[in-house]
């Protein structure tokens, strides 16, 4: 299917579209540039994107899949392609995946989660069919035991896995118990999630001559976003040419971010998919551009993404990255935030994945490193507003994914209702 100008995708989002012809009311008739497009709002087009009685959509489901997204920050969405828009999807995500490393003849064990309506799995093994190399494809799936999988890679000399981070540092960690290192490995791809820096250890001893990459960056409900870059910052994406379009704007004005280093919220446009149009809809996360024409762009986390203790901001991302500069020697396998309220006071728990038991001093030196970042914590805390910083450990396995995803749920908010 061929991309179609702006101006025609707007015409037919607007004509067919009740919810596009509802929020382009006031937009002129001929549009020469995105930004004299408002920029979609999510709860808005979620509300009006329900069954039955849909008014996303620009004509009745007779030929489409429908995926879910997992559910990972707010309720559920179903998200249908048509056959084409699939097909397209697919066919480009493939040859990004040749960017990302994929090479004529690998085998390539599907490592990413399928059922109930989640996309992950089924839209890999597309691409990988859809890719321009031949490739050998092993659909394994998320839900098979590590064990299986580390006697697969042996047995049959697999040369990729491609996953969510904590499906793929599960595997990592079952090698190395087993005391085996996967040399038969050449390629990580990780999709679904961005893979921290406090996974690489296990992820290198497991698979010491891996490479690892971005397999791509796409979503149930965004769609087709970028395509990886190839070099050592796997968080590097550019758009697909001819296929979709990205912007990073401000995030209280708005406004579009033109100048490097500057972050901002991301909103993506598919040029293909008519359907359900996605035109200036927000992603998400959270980027920076890295070079002045706007072509590349750097992914920062999600844009809403983090915990908040009485005033306290606590981003995931700022708090990661305190706790790895003081863990010089590499304790912290994973990290999710645990939001609790006990004794009427909130609380946070820093739960911290480990494969080796940390020395019994690193939990203060990690409180103390969170307090001098964020100063305000322990002013908090003196003044009788929260709690002390709590940090737990506990093995890496037991930090808690989403059932249906694999994805790390990086906030848990287990505090009882208001």
């Amino acid at each position: 299917m061929p991309a179609k100008p702006l101006q025609e995708l707007v015409d037919h989002a607007r004509t067919h579209s009740p919810f596009y012809a509802q929020a382009y009311r006031d937009v002129p008739r001929t549009v020469s540039h995105l930004t004299q497009l408002p920029i979609i709002d999510q709860a808005a087009f979620w509300a009006a994107n329900r069954w039955p009685d849909n008014q996303v959509l620009t004509g009745p489901l007779t030929d489409a899949g429908v995926y879910k997204t997992g559910g990972t920050t707010g309720a559920p969405k179903l998200s249908p392609w048509s056959r084409t828009e699939h097909a397209d999807s697919v066919t480009a995500f493939g040859a990004g995946m040749v960017q990302a490393g994929l090479k004529p003849g690998h085998r390539v064990a599907n490592l990413f989660c399928a059922g109930e309506l989640y996309g992950g799995f089924l839209y890999i093994e597309n691409a990988l069919h859809h890719a321009p190399v031949d490739n050998v494809r092993l659909p394994v799936g998320g839900t098979a035991p590590d064990d299986y999988i580390a006697d697969l890679i042996t047995s049959f000399g697999i040369h990729v896995l491609a996953g969510e981070p904590m499906k793929l540092s599960s595997v990592a960690e079952c090698l190395v118990r087993r005391g085996e290192s996967a040399d038969s490995v050449e390629l990580l791809l990780f999709g679904g999630d961005l893979l921290f820096a406090d996974l690489r250890p296990i992820l290198s001893r497991a698979f010491p001559k891996a490479a690892v990459s971005s397999i791509g960056y796409a979503s149930v409900d965004a769609g087709l976003v970028a395509a990886p870059v190839p070099g050592d910052d796997v968080r590097v994406h550019e758009a697909f040419p001819n296929r979709t379009l990205v912007e990073l704007v401000d995030d209280v004005t708005g406004e579009p971010i033109t100048t490097p280093g500057v972050p901002g919220r991301v909103l993506v446009t598919n040029l293909f998919r008519t359907l359900m149009p996605i035109i200036r809809y927000p992603a998400g996360d959270r980027a920076e551009w890295l070079d002045p024409e706007c072509r590349r762009f750097r992914l920062l986390g999600r844009s809403v993404e983090g915990a908040r203790v009485g005033t306290v901001a606590m981003p995931t991302e700022d708090i990661r990255t305190v706790l790895i500069d003081a863990d010089p020697d590499r304790h912290i396998a994973g990290m999710q935030m645990v939001q609790r309220r006990w004794d009427g006071r909130d609380g946070l728990i820093l739960r911290l994945g480990y494969t080796e038991e940390p020395p019994a001093d690193l939990s203060g030196r990690l409180v103390e490193a969170v307090y001098r970042a964020r100063p305000l914590y322990p002013s908090e805390v003196d003044s009788g507003a929260i709690h002390h910083l709590v940090v737990e450990w506990v093995p890496r396995s037991a930090l808690v994914t989403n059932p249906r995803t694999g994805k790390l749920q990086q906030v848990l908010d287990e505090r009882p209702p208001a």
